[in-house]
């Protein structure tokens, strides 16, 4: 305060409160900013308008929210390996029907090939039987090339999986439960059966039964000589 104020009596800006005090805080708008700057002021504040204090987020709804997320990855996940797996089976056993219609056509023409005489195969008929058997080899050829294998186990134990017993064949030139006979032989495509091979299946010959100890006409034979040697003599 100068000397003139001082004279004039005007009060100094410590006396009026002005002058040193900070600016009343305002909005972007330029407008009092009624903000409270205690905490507890602003949460009286908001009970007394309505509002709801700002939610935070629990360690449990977190955790849950991670248990979610990975449920949500491994399902896609196995849905994915599900779907690889449903191509892969299209892909390699999409033919099946196709196949085992043809199996058919195979052996129609094995049986075309085994009902001839071996007198006619060097004959006039050796021209067709050659057909025949060129012709089954390009078709067994193709199976392969597809993955259709033939199941010929004649000598090979019995497997309930790739054959079907038809019935059981008495012999000792064989172990029992050995394929001594291939009725019709059977199929695969890649792991799958298409047709399992009809078999005979060897087993245990049946016990001869027990001879006795001696022949009935000696037995009769000795009975009548002993019988003469313990009668009595005649008088």
């Amino acid at each position: 305060m100068n000397e003139q104020d001082k004279l004039h009596g005007k009060p100094s800006a410590e006396e009026t409160g002005t002058g040193t005090e900070d600016p009343e805080p305002r909005d972007d708008a330029g407008n009092p900013d009624e903000t409270p700057a205690d905490p507890l002021e602003a949460e009286a504040e908001r009970e007394r308008v309505g509002e709801e204090p700002p939610e935070e987020t629990e360690p449990d709804e977190v955790a849950e929210l991670k248990d979610k997320l990975l449920r949500s990855l491994a399902d896609m996940e196995n849905l994915r390996r599900r779907s690889q797996k449903d191509r892969d089976d299209a892909s390699k056993y999409g033919v099946s029907n196709f196949a085992r219609d043809m199996l058919s056509v195979a052996d129609n023409l094995r049986r075309a090939i085994d009902s001839l005489p071996p007198d006619e195969e060097s004959g006039a008929m050796a021209g067709f039987v050659e057909g025949v058997a060129l012709t089954e080899k390009e078709m067994l050829s193709s199976f392969e090339r597809h993955g259709i294998g033939r199941i010929d186990p004649a000598g090979e134990k019995f497997d309930p999986r790739f054959h079907e017993a038809m019935f059981e064949l008495p012999t000792a030139e064989a172990d029992p439960g050995t394929v001594v006979q291939v009725l019709e032989v059977g199929y695969r495509l890649h792991d799958r059966l298409l047709r399992p091979a009809k078999v005979a299946v060897a087993k245990e010959p049946a016990e001869p039964p027990a001879e006795s100890a001696s022949d009935p006409g000696e037995a009769s034979a000795a009975e009548e000589a002993g019988g003469a040697e313990t009668s009595p003599p005649r008088s």
